[in-house]
C-alpha cells in the first residue's frame, strides 16, 4: 500500500518539475525574443513557488480518484493517473506557449472568442511549423522519462523531505508576500482555472435575469437634457453640420505620448495635445480592441462577452445610426477583415453607408507581408488614410468618418519598415527619458518602430486633409483602443489607459483636462454638442451609459466605470480615486499612477456598486432593455426564422462547421432543394455577412428562382463589399443577361475589368450580352 501511494508522489512531483521547465521555457522565450525581464531571478523564484503549489492542488484534487480507481486495481489506477498528469503538464506548456506567443495569459477569454479568432491571433505572431509542435511530443515523453528516473533512483525520503519543505517555505512565502498572486507570476493552469470559475461566477451573479428588477423598466433611459453641452463653448460655431472623423489607434497607450515614460516616438500626435481639447487621464473601457466599437461609438453595456458578441443585437443608439437619421454619409475604414470580432455584424446593425476593409484594396495598394504561415492581418495604416482619403471624395456631406488602425499589432510589420528601424537610435538619443531606457526600448524596436509609422501615417492623412475644402467644418476624434500589449505594463490601470484628443479648425482654442473619462463619454457629449447647435431631428431620450467628457481641469472622478480586460471578464472598476481589480483595491493618484491600499469599507462598497454594475449589465442585454422599440433606429438585419425553419436549419447544420454548411447549402441548391438552401444561406449570412460564397450561392438560386431584383440586390452587396471577388461579377452577368438586361451585363463586365478582375469568363459573358443585343436589332 505504502508503495503505491509512493508512486502517487512520484507522479506528483514529476508534475511540479515540468510545470518548472514550462516557466523557465517561457522565460528563455521572452529574453531570446529581445522582452525585457526585470529582476529576474525574483520572476523565476514567483513562478516556481507558484508552480509548485499548483501541482500540490492539482495532485490533491486528483488524489481521490486514484484511492478510487486503487480499490478495483492498482496498477490501473497509476496507468490512469500517469496518463491524467501527462495531460495536464501538456495543457500547461500550451497554456505557457499561448501566452508567450500572445503576451497575454490565457484566460475567461478562451470562453468569450472563437478558436477562429484564437488561430488567428497565434497565426499573427507565431510560425506553425513543424518546430513549433515538436514541444508538445516532447513534453510526455519528458515526464514520462522524469518519472521513471524518479521510480528507479526511489529516493523517497529525500523526495518526501523535499516535498514537506517546500510546502512550509512555499506556504509561508504566500501568507506575506502578497505580489505572489500577481497574474505575471501566476501559474497558467491556475490563472485559467480561476477565470473561468471567476466567469462562471460573473454569471451566477447575473444569471437569474428573471428576477432582476430596477425602479423602471428602462433603467438607464433619460431625458436628452440631462446630459449637457460641455463641448459647444470650446468651439466656434458654422452653418453647417460639421463632419465628424474618428480615429481608433490600435495599442496608442497614454505611455507612449506627450512627456510620459516612452514619449518621443509619435511626434505629431505630441505636437497635437497643444492644438487640441485632450485629456490626458482617460480610459478605454476595454483592454482589448473588441471593446472600442461600442464603447466610443454607443456608449454600451458589455455583455457577457462583449457587446459585439451579442445576438441578437437590443435595441440601442449609437453615433452612427443618430447621425444617419440626421442626413450624414457614414462610413467605417480598416485594413483587417470586418468579419473579425463581429466588427461587421454591428457596424451592419447600425446602418453603416460604407464599410471599407481588406476585401475593398485594389493592387494599388501595398499589403502587409504575410507571415511564414502566409498570414496577414491586411493594409498598413499609411494605405488605410490612403484609402480613406480617396474614398470620402466620393461621399456627399455631412460626414461621419471612422478609421481604425492596425499596424500597431503584432506582428509589427509593415512596408519600409528598415527605414523606420534605422530611426529608432536617434529617436532615444535625442530624448533624454529614452536614454536611460534604451536597452529595454532596443528590445522592442519593432513596436517603437510601429509607433513611428503610424504617428506619421496619420500626420500625412491630416495634413492631406488640411488642404480639402471641408477641412474648416470637420471635428477630428482620436483615441487608442488600448494599451497595446507586448510592452510590459508597470501597473494594472495602464492597459486602459489612452488619450483622449478632439481637434477641430473650428476650436477656440487648445484645453487641457485632469479629470477622469472614459469611451462611454465620447458619444453622449459630442450628441449633445451636435444636437444643441445644429439643426438636428428631435432626440428626446437616450440611455448612454456614460455620462459625457468631464471638462474639469481638476483631477477627480464623478462616475464608476466597469472595464473589461478580456473577453468574458469584468474584473476592473474605477470608483471615484480608487481601482478594484480582481478583489485587490488601489488608490489612484493625480499623476495616474497607482498604490495598492487597504481599506475595507471602501472595498465593499466598491464590491457592492461593481455587482449591482453586472445585475445591471445582464438586465440590459439579456431582456433588451437598453431603449424601447420606439427609439430604436436601426432597421432589422439578417432574417428571422419561425420555429418550423429553425427547427429545419438545426437539422441541416448538426455537426457542421461554417464551411461545412456553405457546401451544404451548395449542394442542396444543386438537387434543386432551393428553399433549403436559402435558409442555410441566410442563417450563415446572419452571423457572418461577408461571407461571399453564400450571398453569391444566395444572390444566383434567386435568380434560377426568377427573382432577379432580389437577386441583384444582394450580388451588388458582395461587389461593393468585395470588388475583387470575380464570381459575384461572373452570377450578376448571368442574371442580368436571364432577366433580359444584356445592356446591365455589359456594364457590369466593364465593371469587373476595371476593378482588375482578370477572369476570361468576364469577356466572354460581355460577348454573350453583346451578341444578344446585336442579334435583338
Amino acid at each position: 500500500m505504502y508503495s503505491h501511494y509512493l508512486k502517487y508522489l512520484y507522479l506528483t512531483t514529476s508534475l511540479v518539475v515540468m510545470f518548472w521547465l514550462s516557466s523557465l521555457f517561457e522565460t528563455y522565450s521572452k529574453i531570446s525574443n529581445g522582452i525585457a525581464v526585470p529582476k529576474i531571478g525574483m520572476e523565476i523564484c514567483y513562478k516556481l513557488l507558484n508552480d509548485f503549489w499548483s501541482a500540490i492542488v492539482v495532485s490533491l484534487v486528483l488524489l481521490p480518484v486514484f484511492i478510487l480507481i486503487g480499490f478495483i486495481q492498482k496498477r490501473f489506477s497509476v496507468i490512469f493517473m500517469t496518463i491524467i498528469f501527462t495531460l495536464v503538464a501538456l495543457i500547461q506548456f500550451a497554456l505557457v506557449k499561448y501566452s508567450s506567443t500572445t503576451l497575454v495569459n490565457l484566460g475567461a477569454d478562451l470562453m468569450g472568442y472563437s478558436f477562429s479568432d484564437m488561430y488567428l491571433t497565434v497565426k499573427a505572431s507565431e510560425s506553425l511549423s513543424f518546430i513549433f509542435f515538436l514541444p508538445f511530443i516532447i513534453i510526455p515523453l519528458l515526464y514520462l522519462g522524469i518519472n521513471f528516473a524518479f521510480t528507479k533512483l526511489d529516493k523517497r525520503k529525500i523526495v518526501l523531505g523535499t516535498t514537506l519543505a517546500l510546502v512550509i517555505i512555499s506556504g509561508a512565502m504566500k501568507l506575506f508576500l502578497h505580489e505572489l498572486s500577481d497574474s505575471k507570476y501566476e501559474n497558467k493552469l491556475a490563472f485559467l482555472t480561476k477565470e473561468i470559475i471567476r466567469f462562471e461566477r460573473d454569471k451566477s451573479i447575473a444569471g437569474d435575469v428573471q428576477n432582476i428588477k430596477f425602479k423602471s423598466e428602462y433603467p438607464m433611459l433619460k431625458p436628452f437634457k440631462e446630459t449637457p453641452d460641455v463641448l459647444g463653448p470650446h468651439f466656434n460655431i458654422t452653418s453647417e453640420k460639421p463632419n465628424i472623423v474618428v480615429i481608433v489607434v490600435e495599442g496608442l497607450g497614454d505611455e507612449f505620448i506627450g512627456k510620459n515614460e516612452y514619449a518621443g516616438f509619435t511626434p505629431y500626435l505630441d505636437s497635437m495635445i497643444s492644438k487640441s481639447l485632450y485629456w490626458e487621464n482617460f480610459l478605454s473601457n476595454g483592454g482589448r480592441t473588441y471593446a472600442v466599437l461600442s464603447s466610443l461609438l454607443g456608449s454600451l453595456t458589455y455583455g457577457q462577452k462583449g457587446f459585439l458578441e451579442l445576438n441578437p443585437y437590443p435595441a440601442h443608439l449609437s453615433l452612427i445610426n443618430v447621425l444617419k437619421a440626421n442626413g450624414y454619409t457614414t462610413s467605417f475604414y480598416s485594413g483587417d477583415d470586418a468579419n473579425f470580432d463581429r466588427k461587421i455584424n454591428f457596424l451592419d446593425q447600425n446602418g453603416i453607408d460604407n464599410l471599407i476593409d481588406k476585401n475593398n484594396y485594389g493592387p494599388e495598394y501595398t499589403k502587409t507581408k504575410a507571415n511564414a504561415e502566409g498570414f496577414s492581418w491586411g493594409y498598413p495604416d499609411g494605405e488605410i488614410f490612403k484609402k480613406a482619403l480617396i474614398e470620402t471624395n466620393k461621399m456627399k456631406l455631412p460626414r461621419l468618418d471612422i478609421i481604425q488602425t492596425l499596424t500597431n499589432h503584432e506582428p509589427f510589420d509593415f512596408p519600409e519598415k528598415n527605414e523606420y528601424l534605422k530611426k529608432i537610435d536617434g529617436i532615444i538619443d535625442s530624448h533624454p527619458n529614452l536614454k536611460s531606457q534604451k536597452e529595454n526600448i532596443i528590445s522592442y524596436k519593432d513596436i517603437f518602430a510601429c509607433l513611428n509609422y503610424t504617428d506619421n501615417s496619420i500626420k500625412n492623412y491630416m495634413e492631406a486633409y488640411a488642404k480639402r475644402p471641408d477641412y474648416k467644418n470637420t471635428i477630428f476624434i482620436i483615441t487608442g483602443d488600448h494599451r497595446l500589449i507586448p510592452i510590459a505594463q508597470k501597473d494594472k490601470l495602464c492597459r486602459f489607459h489612452v488619450p483622449l484628443y478632439i481637434f477641430s479648425p473650428m476650436l477656440k482654442k487648445a484645453e487641457l483636462f485632469k479629470s477622469i473619462s472614459s469611451h462611454w463619454d465620447v458619444t453622449p457629449s459630442l450628441v449633445s454638442f451636435l444636437f444643441n447647435n445644429y439643426k438636428f431631428n428631435r432626440l428626446d431620450q437616450t440611455a448612454w451609459m456614460g455620462k459625457g467628457l468631464d471638462t474639469s481641469k481638476e483631477f477627480r472622478n464623478t462616475q464608476g466605470i466597469p472595464l473589461t480586460r478580456n473577453k468574458g471578464t469584468m474584473d476592473d472598476y474605477v470608483y471615484k480615486d480608487y481601482l478594484y481589480s480582481s478583489g485587490e483595491l488601489y488608490k489612484i493618484k493625480d499623476n495616474f499612477e497607482i498604490e495598492k491600499i487597504s481599506d475595507s469599507d471602501v472595498l465593499d462598497k466598491i464590491t457592492q456598486e461593481f455587482n449591482t454594475f453586472k445585475q445591471l449589465n445582464a438586465y440590459l442585454t439579456q431582456k433588451d432593455k437598453i431603449i424601447p422599440k420606439s427609439l430604436n433606429l436601426n432597421k432589422p438585419k439578417g432574417v428571422q426564422f419561425t420555429k418550423e425553419e429553425q427547427d429545419t436549419i438545426n437539422k441541416l447544420i448538426k455537426g457542421l462547421n461554417r464551411e461545412e454548411m456553405f457546401f451544404a447549402a451548395r449542394e442542396l441548391a444543386f438537387h434543386k432543394k432551393h428553399k433549403k438552401a436559402i435558409l442555410l444561406c441566410d442563417f450563415i449570412l446572419n452571423e457572418l455577412p461577408n461571407y461571399s460564397d453564400a450571398r453569391t450561392l444566395k444572390g444566383r438560386i434567386l435568380g434560377w428562382d426568377g427573382e432577379y431584383k432580389k437577386s441583384e440586390e444582394e450580388l451588388m452587396i458582395v461587389i461593393k463589399r468585395m470588388p475583387s471577388y470575380d464570381d459575384a461579377y461572373l452570377a450578376l452577368m448571368d442574371v442580368c443577361w436571364w432577366s433580359d438586361q444584356n445592356k446591365k451585363a455589359i456594364k457590369i463586365g466593364k465593371l469587373a475589368l476595371s476593378n482588375g478582375i482578370e477572369n476570361p469568363e468576364i469577356k466572354e459573358k460581355i460577348a454573350r450580352s453583346k451578341k444578344t443585343l446585336n442579334n435583338s436589332k
